[in-house]
């Protein structure tokens, strides 16, 4: 019945199928529940003033990294990283601790309580981190990872632009609950009842098409660094998160760009932006597994590059003018294109011994560190009244410096193909 199973064809589109479910939710989660709900809670339901908020948004980044890196080199020296039952189960554990912190956070109403609050969430969040993205080696192939990611940054992106115009905890918890909830139980029972589907998709990460990424050189080296072009990706990615939640917050809290983005009241502003989102990831996705790491790196800088200079040149010559819809398209196109590289790059570093580690690294620190650290940084400067083109300025300056960085990378030699690959 088992090897039955495991040939059957439908096994493989069912874990790609759990795959994105879970990313696409989890990405959705943090992009407006957490990023924007929590700043909503501080704010507007306990009336805390811009600077604490930042407080509690910079120790949800900490604590979140923090644990992140602790749950993924427990996994690492474990081996966990390569069990699939036991992140599935560590993931569904998760899924549960949030669906009851997401029920919990409307009623809050005092500083301790939030702060309380992003203290046990953090320990959710970072466990979460090598618990689901350690599943890419499972349950995605190496030459689909582009198309997954794709479509996890669709699936998130979306819904996220389309029906999330009234940005307050109230209608983010009642959203996310008709979701999770369902979703939770479902994940319980597949994580802890046992299932001949799941044991054939454990078995899934000895195939040659899943379990090493394509940017592997050294397999057997599982206890090493992963190397110098992982470091060099995460410096970057790391820059390219910073700078699109530093700029992101402050204009859409600036009124001359409410009405053309992302808090318009026009259904068809809305959809224009989902469809850039979806159009850019399918984009990504196609051209991912064609292009190097330094290419793919490369053109992201450019775009975004291009995408802050296209906001600070508003913002100097003709701030009393409403923005074009032209302008936050160009940003959906680029934040969807490194949604997608996050969604794919970090286990293409990664065999199914490393994943867990280099995951909570990867995205602990380019995802979670990042974005939530420029997220504390945006409040607090627009708590000190910092004038909105100076935002844009340094974060525009940031985005070149970047970009001027990937110019260098791509002018370094690269190494000998002869030190590629060793045995296993």
């Amino acid at each position: 019945m088992r090897s039955r199973l495991r040939e059957s064809v439908w096994v493989p589109w069912f874990g790609v199928g759990l795959f994105v479910a879970a990313a696409s939710a989890g990405y959705f989660y943090n992009l407006t529940f957490v990023q924007l709900g929590l700043v909503d809670l501080g704010a507007r339901v306990i009336g805390l003033p811009e600077a604490r908020i930042a407080r509690a948004m910079a120790l949800l980044a900490g604590l979140t990294l923090l644990v992140a890196l602790g749950a993924g080199l427990v996994m690492h020296r474990r081996r966990w990283s390569e069990d699939f039952r036991v992140k599935l189960r560590l993931l569904a554990v998760v899924v549960v601790l949030q669906t009851g912190l997401t029920a919990v956070a409307p009623q809050l109403r005092s500083e301790a309580g939030l702060l309380a609050w992003v203290v046990v969430a953090s320990v959710g969040l970072g466990v979460g981190v090598p618990s689901l993205f350690g599943l890419t080696c499972d349950l995605v192939p190496v030459r689909r990872r582009g198309t997954v990611g794709a479509m996890v940054t669709s699936a998130a992106f979306l819904p996220a632009a389309v029906f999330s115009s009234d940005w307050r905890i109230e209608q983010f918890a009642a959203q996310l609950l008709c979701l999770m909830l369902p979703s939770a139980v479902a994940l319980v029972v597949l994580a802890f009842v046992p299932w001949p589907v799941t044991a054939a998709l454990a078995e899934q990460h000895h195939l040659p098409r899943y379990g090493t990424g394509r940017f592997v050189r050294h397999r057997a080296r599982s206890r090493r660094w992963p190397g110098r072009a992982f470091t060099l990706a995460l410096v970057l990615m790391f820059g390219v998160y910073f700078i699109d939640s530093l700029g992101f917050l402050r204009i859409v809290d600036t009124p001359v760009y409410i009405g053309s983005a992302w808090h318009s009241s026009d259904p068809a502003t809305l959809w224009a932006i989902g469809v850039a989102h979806v159009l850019a990831a399918v984009l990504a996705g196609i051209l991912y597994p064609a292009l190097g790491q330094r290419v793919l790196l490369g053109w992201i800088f450019a775009l975004f590059a291009l995408v802050q200079l296209n906001y600070v040149l508003h913002a100097l010559t003709t701030p009393e003018l409403p923005a074009t819809l032209g302008m936050p398209l160009l940003y959906a196109v680029a934040v969807s294109i490194y949604t997608v590289l996050n969604f794919a790059l970090w286990a293409d570093f990664s065999t199914p011994a490393t994943i867990a580690r280099n995951t909570a690294l990867g995205v602990g620190v380019s995802g979670w560190l990042a974005t939530f650290l420029s997220t504390s940084l945006s409040i607090w400067w627009a708590a000190v009244e910092l004038p909105f083109a100076e935002h844009l300025r340094a974060v525009a300056a940031i985005s070149l410096l970047l970009f001027t960085v990937t110019v260098l990378l791509f002018l370094l030699p690269e190494r000998q193909r002869a030190e590629e690959e060793e045995p296993a």
